[in-house]
Formats: C-alpha cells, structure tokens, sequence
C-alpha cells in the first residue's frame, strides 16, 4: 500500500513538473516569435500624433457684405495647397471664386432660432451655428476646428505648433479672452473671444455639434456668436486652456508698444486690424501686413518674439521685436519694464481711459515729447541662407530730434539668428533668447540672437 501511494504521488509530481515546462516553452515560443505589438503601436502612435496643416479646419465666419472688403486678410494666411479652410456666408456671391479665397458654404437659414439682444445682430446665431455646420460635413482627418473672423490673420504654423502641445483626443477648447478688462467683465474672463480665433479638438467639437442647437434656443438673450458657444462648452463641463498668442486687440491708434512686447508664446492671431494705424508707418494697411508676412514666411515662430540686449559700452537698452521693429533706449532700462507694453494705443471703446486698470496687461507710460521716446527700426527686409537668417531694420527719424550721441549716425540695424524650432517640450517651457551687439557702431547696429547660457542674466552687466 505505502509503494502504490509512492508511486501515485511520483507521477503526479511528474506531470506538473510537464505542465510547467510545457507552459515554459510556450511562452518562449511566443516571445520569439509572436509580433512586437506594443513596441509597434507605441511607436506608431507616437509619429501618428504629431499634428500638421493637414489636421486643422478652418472655419472663418464672414458675409456678402464684408467679405470684397476683408478677403486680403484671409488670402495673407490662407493657402489653397496646405491650408484647409471654409468661409461661411449669409447669401451666395455672385461670379467665379478665386482659387485664392477658400471655398464658400452658404449658412443654414436661423430664423426658428429666438434673439433678444436689444441691439444687437441676429447674425450672431448663424456665426455661432457655424460649429456645428463644419462639423457635420464629416470631412477627413480633421483634429482641430479653429474658428475665425474673416478680418481674423492667422499664422498658421504657430497654431498648428501651438495645437500640437495637446491631445486632440481629449476635450480641449484653446483661445484667449480680450486685452480689456470691461470686455471681459461683460461676458466672460473664461471665455475664447471669436474674433482673436479659437480651436476646438474634433472630439469635443462632436459631441458639440449634437447640442449645439438646443443651446441656442436657451441664450438668445446673450450678444455674441462666441459667447453662445463659450456657454455651451459650460454646459458640457469644458473650460477654456488660455493660449496668449491668440489676440483679440481690442484697442485702436498705434499697436506698436503692443505688439513690440509679446509673450513668449508664439503669435497665433490678430484681429481688428482696421481700426488701428497700419503697423509699419510708411505703408497703407495692407502693405503692412504683407510686408510682416516676408518675415512670417522665412520665421514663423520667432515671429514678435522679443529678446533684450544691453550694450554697457555705449549705454543702451535695445529691445528686438523679430520681423517688425527694434526699439533702442538711453541708458540702463531693468527688463521687466521692457516688458510692459509702452502705451501708444488707446482703448477700443473711443470715451474710455488708456490706463492700468483699462487693459489685462502690465502698461508703461510714453512720453508726450518725441524727442524723449526710443529710437525706432523698422522692418526693411529679411534673407535666409545656410541656415542664417539676416533681418534688417531702417530708422524712423522724428524730424528735430537726435538722441544719443553714439546713435546719431546709426540708419539700420542688422540681427543674425537661426531659424527658431522648437519641439513640443520647448514649447511647454519657454525661454527667451539672449543677444549682443557688435562692439562698434557706425552706420549699422549688428546684433546677434543666441541661446542663452544655463545661469546668464539678461541684464546690463556692471
């Protein structure tokens, strides 16, 4: 009896020891040569994701009046080969459609749809219906919807990069609010100002489309199309991710201290054009904007970014607004007053006052004697070659006044950099460039951006 168990027990010892080899081999077997999946698919995902042109669907609300009059603004960022873009009308335009306008949708008729805005313009429900009607034309590959005012410039690359800092799986709504405070007081300090642009990731565009509707029957009594969406995006649980590059400009006269100090996040947009001076003095509007797209074309992303150089040798503060304009100041100017905005604007609202309570940004005082103000280069060209880039910049003289002494014969500045790339980890953590200039000064400034070292101080160095 004790030998039968004996054995009884040897074999059932043995077999398991069997099943464990036999699971052994098996998964050797499928380590070697099953399919690498998951290396596979992480991979494939991680390429898959990088966001192009091609991903992003521009919605530009406009009209049969408006549009022969705004069309240059859209023609300046529209591309018909990498850009995909609608404008949305109110009536159709009779006559052939440029090739250089995108294509045109005629808007749903409104009417069922109650508005009780006293004052204010119906037409606010069809822009804000434009969300929906993009999005129910189920086009390809779309990851972003970005929606704009036909008199919105974008720039395109710098929110395709900008887009790309976030999963347009998930539910984002990106944009910014306006400059001025009572703006915002009067709708929303959280929401997206139409005008300045926003995106919205395709699968929170979606789920919007279908509710959409049901959410213009409940705010007619709000004033703008963006304000409609913004409270439907409430409802749904979304709050806005502010981006600072988009720019509503709700402001008049002389953008130049305005644009002069940008954040360092790229520029994404600009809106209300018309009713500012045109940004390079010499040209009309138009002009002007053409004229920032040569270095928007070799530059995008350095684009108004601001660096800082302090010559101690001749004393001066020299801030570098790239592609648009340098401004030089006598004597040792701390950086974070060069990084205010020098007010030579003035508020959108004709009756209100251009003070540090007006507007959402920090504000420096410019004197009313012109001969006190910084000297001033202007934009003249830009050359790209090996990898160079050479911008150049033409004083402004202001008839009667000289400034300093070691600047009466300077006519141009000239700066050298390199084309900024930034991947999408820079872009998350920004950090401004460092610059010198050139020892000598004779008829030209020479300046040269660079990367900044680990523990460098932008400051005049004593």
């Amino acid at each position: 009896m004790p030998n039968i168990l004996i054995r009884k027990t040897l074999a059932v010892s043995r077999f398991k020891k069997l099943i464990i080899l036999l699971s052994l081999l098996l998964l050797l077997f499928l380590l070697i040569h099953a399919p690498p999946t998951s290396i596979t698919t992480r991979t494939s995902r991680a390429v898959g994701f990088i966001t192009t042109r091609h991903h992003v669907l521009f919605s530009i609300a406009s009209s049969s009046a408006t549009w022969p009059k705004r069309k240059h603004y859209v023609r300046l960022w529209y591309n018909p080969s990498t850009t995909r873009a609608f404008t949305f009308l109110d009536w159709a335009i009779p006559g052939p459609v440029s090739r250089l306008d995108p294509p045109f949708i005629v808007s749903e008729n409104t009417s069922r749809f109650p508005f009780s805005f006293k004052g204010g313009l119906r037409s606010a429900i069809r822009v804000a219906r434009v969300v929906k009607e993009a999005v129910d034309r189920n086009e390809r590959d779309v990851r972003w919807f970005v929606f704009g005012d036909d008199d919105t410039v974008f720039f395109v690359d710098n929110l395709v990069k900008t887009l790309s800092k976030y999963d347009h799986d998930r539910w984002f709504y990106v944009g910014s609010n306006s400059e001025v405070y009572e703006q915002n007081s009067k709708n929303s300090f959280d929401m997206a100002f139409g005008g300045g642009g926003f995106a919205i990731s395709h699968s929170l565009a979606r789920v919007l489309a279908k509710v959409l509707d049901s959410c213009l029957m409940k705010y007619a009594h709000l004033y703008g199309s963006d304000a409609r969406v913004f409270s439907c995006l409430a409802e749904l649980g979304v709050g806005l991710t502010h981006e600072p590059g988009f720019h509503q400009v709700d402001m008049r006269g002389n953008l130049l201290g305005f644009l002069s100090a940008h954040p360092l996040s790229p520029l994404v947009s600009l809106h209300h054009l018309d009713a500012a001076d045109p940004i390079f003095p010499t040209m009309n509007n138009t002009q002007a904007l053409g004229h920032l797209f040569k270095a928007v074309n070799v530059d995008p992303t350095r684009i108004l970014q601001q660096t800082v150089c302090y010559d101690r040798l001749n004393s001066l503060t020299v801030s570098v607004a790239w592609g648009y304009a340098i401004m030089v100041f006598e004597g040792n100017v701390f950086l974070p007053d060069i990084l205010s905005k020098q007010k030579t604007f003035s508020p959108w609202r004709r009756s209100a006052r251009a003070d540090s309570n007006h507007f959402m940004f920090n504000m420096r005082e410019n004197t009313r004697d012109l001969c006190k103000r910084p000297i001033v280069f202007f934009l003249e060209s830009v050359r790209s070659a090996e990898g160079v880039v050479r911008s150049y910049y033409t004083r402004y003289r202001v008839p009667n006044c000289h400034g300093a002494k070691s600047l009466e014969d300077v006519e141009q500045v000239i700066v050298f950099s390199r084309k900024m790339e930034l991947d999408i980890e820079q872009m998350k953590a920004p950090r401004r460039q460092c610059c010198d200039i050139s020892p000598s000064l004779s008829e030209s400034m020479i300046i040269n951006i660079r990367h900044c070292g680990v523990n460098e101080l932008i400051s005049m160095r004593s």
